[in-house]
């Protein structure tokens, strides 16, 4: 196979997420499939071959669990190949997989086990399934749990409760190979429950087709071979995740490597030198803060050094999509890319060919960074709903800016309140249980709700705010608060912002400060950064608004942020207030800082 070739399988030739799978194996049995790390043995790797193997064993203990076609079974685990095997195996009996992520609380995990009847639950250790039980309590709901890691905890909880089984001793030797079953390509596949930021999540309901419709349509954008290596560390419960790193390469037939953990990711990026990643801007957003901070400590001239190169690679990327002219500074690129943007490509692993964003967006300046570094770097937008992907940036036509241009067989335009509504082979069947849910945003003619306000330029989407999260200000204003909080989010004190104001004359924010950056901060400000009352000092406020004015100068008048509270104290998906997929819950943020509110607004109205 020469380099660079495509192994592409088109959809006619599958109906099923299954079918793909077997498709995949009959093509290219021996290509190298997953390669994952175990402690004691370093990377490992699993060829097609065997990846059918194990699935054909996972199928065949299934089988024995008395399951009907329709079922649903989940899964909460951490990336590796035994999710894939899980999530196959299960299609390959008709039934539906539910993803759980690994860090939500026990009892919205309880939750989704309850409302979608769940039958059988895969689970990553004895420790989990402990956490769970307690949250469970007397639901039917799983009726057979099956540990994946064999610890003597896994062993006497199996021994003490007959629902529980480890994995080892639940899995056959061996098992009669897979074969190909009569699925139906509009047949519920999975449940993916939407990690609301209010409320409980709701189950959004994808067919075989719908997810294979929009893996394809993606790679009709994007080409993706064969010797393409992915590096996969976002949670496979994440839709974006799913197709974007598990299907869609099965599809292209490249490999997957499941990196082994956030904190260990720069180590894995140079040991495994993947060409694909997809990742979410808070990664991006973290690498590009050490880069600022590094800068800081250097020599003047280092730094001017850099920011030249980062001007004269952007300029260069302006050239390349037929968006600015020559100009002499471009002559100076060949040098600044090797001496400046080479060396931080290389800490990505040096061979990455794309680099996708998506979950959120993309701060201007981020994307400027690392373009300007050279990293070949586009930004995209979905939701669970769409299967996840609706539009993406082309590497020939990127504008960072946007989102992108709609993937093909999706349509697009704009609603009332400037919403972007979307209609395609892509968009879910509704949300499980939900009926009043799914009413409200998906129209009878097939039209989804996005939530989203965007305008569109020439084919490009332009993502404007969300319509829920407006804030109206008490002289009619009306103020988007993301844009304002990812400008403020790079300045590397703030790990956390929520710009607030609704119903009042002016924007205040919340800021949960960067606990490693705080003593240093303090001692400038003559305070003790063990007390927690140093966090209300009017002088260290005065400053905090001094930055954050810095930080929002190119914004309109209005974005002026005129009080403050600050915390130490992190919004994490364990007290409640972020999601699985780390957006902010604004209400329950507002819940817990009322007091605080209240005293930055006074008699405020």
């Amino acid at each position: 196979m020469k380099p660079g070739s495509e192994d592409l399988i088109p959809i006619d030739h599958i109906k099923t997420l299954d079918g793909l799978f077997l498709q995949r194996i009959k093509r290219s049995p021996e290509r190298l499939a997953y390669r994952y790390f175990e402690r004691d043995q370093g990377w490992r790797a699993l060829t097609w071959r065997e990846m059918g193997d194990s699935v054909a064993r996972w199928r065949q203990a299934l089988a024995g669990e008395s399951l009907e076609t329709g079922d649903r079974v989940a899964m909460l685990l951490r990336n590796g190949p035994e999710w894939i095997m899980f999530d196959q195996a299960a299609f390959a009996l008709g039934l539906v997989t539910v993803p759980l992520y690994t860090d939500d609380r026990a009892d919205n995990a309880a939750y989704i086990l309850d409302d979608a009847a769940v039958k059988v639950l895969l689970i990553q250790d004895a420790g989990r399934w402990k956490r769970l039980a307690e949250a469970i309590g007397d639901s039917p709901w799983p009726q057979r749990v099956i540990i994946l890691e064999s610890s003597p905890a896994a062993h006497a909880l199996a021994a003490r409760d007959s629902r529980v089984q480890v994995a080892e001793s639940w899995l056959p030797d061996s098992a009669p190979s897979l074969t190909q079953r009569n699925g139906e390509p509009h047949d519920l596949a999975t449940i993916v429950y939407t990690s609301g930021t209010t409320g409980r999540p709701k189950g959004v309901m994808l067919s075989h087709h719908n997810i294979l419709s929009n893996a394809h349509a993606v790679l009709t954008l994007v080409d993706v071979y064969g010797e393409d290596l992915f590096l996969s560390f976002l949670p496979l419960s994440h839709m974006l995740e799913r197709t974007g790193g598990y299907y869609l390469p099965m599809m292209a037939g490249s490999t997957v490597a499941y990196a082994r953990s956030v904190a260990q990711l720069a180590e894995d990026l140079k040991a495994i030198r993947p060409t694909i990643i997809i990742a979410v801007p808070r990664v991006f957003e973290r690498v590009y803060g050490r880069i600022a901070d590094q800068l800081q400590t250097r020599p003047a001239p280092v730094r001017w050094l850099f920011h030249l190169a980062v001007a004269t690679g952007w300029r260069a990327f302006l050239r390349e999509q037929g968006r600015a002219g020559r100009h002499p500074s471009l002559l100076l690129w060949p040098v600044l890319k090797r001496k400046v943007g080479d060396p931080v490509l290389q800490k990505l692993g040096g061979r990455l060919r794309v680099a996708v964003s998506g979950g959120a967006a993309l701060p201007t300046d981020v994307a400027r960074t690392f373009i300007g570094l050279g990293l070949p770097l586009i930004q995209g937008y979905g939701l669970t709903e769409t299967s996840p992907v609706v539009s993406f940036n082309p590497l020939d036509d990127n504008i960072p800016e946007s989102v992108g241009v709609p993937i093909r067989g999706i349509q697009v335009r704009i609603g009332d309140n400037d919403e972007l509504l979307i209609k395609g082979e892509n968009v879910m069947q509704g949300y499980w249980n939900n009926h009043a849910a799914t009413a409200g945003v998906l129209n009878h003619d097939g039209w989804l709700h996005t939530g989203d306000q965007a305008r569109i330029q020439g084919d490009h989407i332009f993502i404007t705010g969300r319509i829920k999260d407006i804030l109206v200000l008490s002289n009619g204003e009306k103020v988007p608060p993301a844009d304002l909080e990812m400008a403020i989010g790079l300045d590397p004190l703030f790990d956390q912002v929520m710009v607030v104001g609704e119903g009042h004359s002016y924007l205040g924010a919340l800021l949960v400060l960067n606990a490693d950056l705080w003593p240093g901060v303090a001692h400038e400000h003559g305070l003790d950064p063990n007390l927690v009352e140093s966090l209300n000092d009017a002088h260290l406020h005065k400053n905090i608004i001094k930055r954050i004015r810095l930080a929002l100068s190119d914004f309109p008048g209005y974005a002026k942020i005129r009080r403050v509270t600050l915390t130490l104290e992190p919004w994490s998906i364990e007290n409640g207030l972020l999601t699985p997929t780390l957006k902010i819950k604004r209400n329950r943020i507002i819940e817990h800082h009322a007091a605080a509110i209240q005293s930055m607004y006074g008699g405020d109205g």
